[in-house]
């Protein structure tokens, strides 16, 4: 009897066990797309600081970023709970805000480009890469990545609930969790060996070994290379995961898409839903820019 009743439970922890890894699994693939973004921004937070300050400031956003999710997945749980109606509408409002992000980078990005090349001279604009961020300065910089982790969190935790928003409360705990640990560590060890990695370039090409030298100058070359492609994937990815899921979240769009993919057939209803959730995440990411600048120019001439 005893012994059929610990079989039945090792069975239960078991089957939950597994649907925790297939819930984590899911989550993470729909999370992924954050993760560029969050991985390209928390690099360049730390761009500036001196060698030896480099990863104690990555741990330091980590320990932020703990704490964000120390927050955030209570917070998840609750929702759950007592206003599941509120995953949806949280889920779209995250959304709409990465497709904002985006927009607005690429606007700072081209429509500000000659102002800012009119505000500095060359040589003053690499005088101050090449001058080490002050000990405030370094504290600000910490400040705004552990604020920027906590949008970017918030998101990652709403993705994941709206996963298993259909699943017992033990699963939705073990996942959200799962997640929250995975993400953290994995994100802060990445963006640690990215700022590290221009240390170990010049590293191995001061090595005797021919191969060490010639691998070391390649690491030099391809680091700068690398943070470029981060961030232009990590832009690319908040229009793909914000489009999405604001297109999900409208059921005329979400059908739409899927009816013209599938009318495609072959190549194209594999790539079509990609490519309208983009698309679908730049209009919608340019409409929300459009009207945060009018508020913001209302609240201007109301203040003159």
């Amino acid at each position: 009897m005893a012994g059929g009743s610990l079989l039945t439970l090792l069975d239960d922890i078991a089957s939950i066990l597994d649907d925790v890894a297939v819930m984590t699994k899911k989550a993470a693939s729909k999370t992924a797309g954050v993760l560029g973004d969050d991985l390209a921004l928390n690099a360049q937070q730390v761009s500036g600081v001196v060698a030896n300050r480099e990863l104690p400031v990555v741990w330091s956003v980590a320990k932020g970023s703990f704490v964000n999710k120390l927050i955030l997945v209570p917070a998840a749980l609750l929702i759950s709970a007592f206003a599941p109606w509120l995953v949806t509408p949280l889920l779209m409002i995250g959304g709409l805000y990465l497709c904002y992000e985006g927009v607005e980078k690429l606007a700072h990005r081209f429509l500000h480009k000659e102002e800012h090349a009119e505000d500095k001279t060359p040589a003053e604009a690499k005088a101050e890469l090449a001058a080490p961020v002050t000990e405030d300065e370094e504290k600000a910089k910490i400040k705004g990545a552990v604020r920027t982790d906590f949008i970017l969190s918030a998101e990652i935790i709403a993705i994941t609930l709206g996963v298993v928003a259909e699943k017992p409360f033990s699963t939705q705990v073990m996942t959200l969790s799962l997640i929250a640990i995975v993400m953290t560590v994995g994100v802060y060890g990445l963006v640690a060996g990215i700022v590290k990695l221009d240390d170990l370039g010049l590293h191995l090409s001061q090595r005797a070994s021919s191969a060490a030298k010639t691998c070391g100058r390649a690491i030099l070359w391809a680091a700068p290379f690398l943070m470029k492609t981060l961030s232009v994937l990590g832009t690319a990815a908040m229009f793909l995961v914000g489009g999405g899921i604001v297109t999900h979240g409208i059921s005329a769009v979400h059908h739409w898409i899927e009816h013209t993919s599938a009318a495609a057939g072959g190549f194209g209803a594999a790539v079509l839903p990609t490519v309208f959730n983009g698309l679908f995440g730049v209009v919608a990411g340019a409409v929300v820019l459009a009207l945060v600048m009018g508020v913001k120019k209302l609240r201007g001439a109301k203040a003159h």
